[in-house]
């Protein structure tokens, strides 16, 4: 089935999620475009990781339905088949074969590869090729292709795991707290890679940085124990009054950090 731009990639309508007895999330109701960057916000504690396990199969909702496209219940399904669905998840720590280099772990991650014997030591289609390559150009990567991922820079190893994320045909990409311990420079080179995706891609960024939400946002959703807060642009959730208590508790300067 073929999703049309005014249908939604991803939906989570009251859902709850309780361990032991903390609800982490509480009537979440999410809506989510096609080809949309969305970035969420929130403090600590909530629930904006409880929220990504639960879209992809780590933990299964107590109530409410969590749908991917037009009617595909993701609730039952385990971590491997929603991956399957072409759902991917960046942590905010790079997860990238250290010994393996940039070439490799793009191989690696490509449709169709049973396992690291046969994608390292079969001969590399055309097509896989072209794709790498491709992929090189878009993380900026071209320059590393030989250097094995554990040499990399941070940022250029995040930047390479986005790249094995776009390897494996994902549609929807969740990608946590990406600029974590980044140089200014990398952090502008991650904002224009998730920029360029977007539109081609789905993406849900999660991210602390206030100045880097301003560089990629277009929507922002602010999650407050366990539940949607406000959505709006940048300058409207700094300036809305609930996202000011609920961040430091008092009036503040909107241009400062959340």
């Amino acid at each position: 089935m073929t999703m049309t731009a005014k249908e939604f990639i991803l939906t989570l309508e009251d859902v709850d999620k309780t361990f032991d007895g903390f609800k982490a999330i509480s009537g979440l109701t999410f809506y989510m475009d096609v080809g949309e960057l969305r970035t969420i916000i929130g403090p600590n504690g909530a629930g904006k990781s409880t929220m990504l396990d639960l879209i992809t199969g780590r933990t299964r909702p107590d109530r409410g339905k969590i749908e991917f496209g037009r009617d595909t219940d993701l609730t039952g399904l385990n971590e491997y088949q929603i991956n399957r669905l072409g759902i991917g998840r960046k942590f905010q720590t790079p997860s990238v074969y250290t010994d393996h280099t940039v070439f490799e772990n793009l191989l690696l991650s490509l449709p169709g590869t049973r396992s690291v014997w046969e994608a390292l030591f079969s001969r590399v289609t055309r097509a896989q090729r072209d794709r790498i390559d491709e992929l090189l150009q878009i993380t900026r990567l071209a320059g590393q292709v030989g250097t094995k991922a554990g040499a990399l820079a941070h940022g250029q190893k995040q930047r390479l795991e986005i790249g094995m994320l776009l390897a494996q045909d994902a549609k929807l990409l969740l990608v946590d707290e990406p600029t974590a311990g980044m140089t200014d420079e990398e952090t502008a080179r991650t904002g224009e890679l998730l920029l360029s995706l977007a539109g081609t891609h789905s993406l849900i960024v999660i991210e602390h940085d206030m100045a880097f939400v301003r560089q990629i946002a277009r929507k922002v959703t602010v999650l407050h124990q366990g539940s949607v807060l406000c959505e709006g642009t940048v300058d409207e959730v700094q300036n809305n009054e609930q996202v000011v208590e609920v961040y430091l508790g008092r009036k503040h300067d909107p241009k400062r950090h959340l």
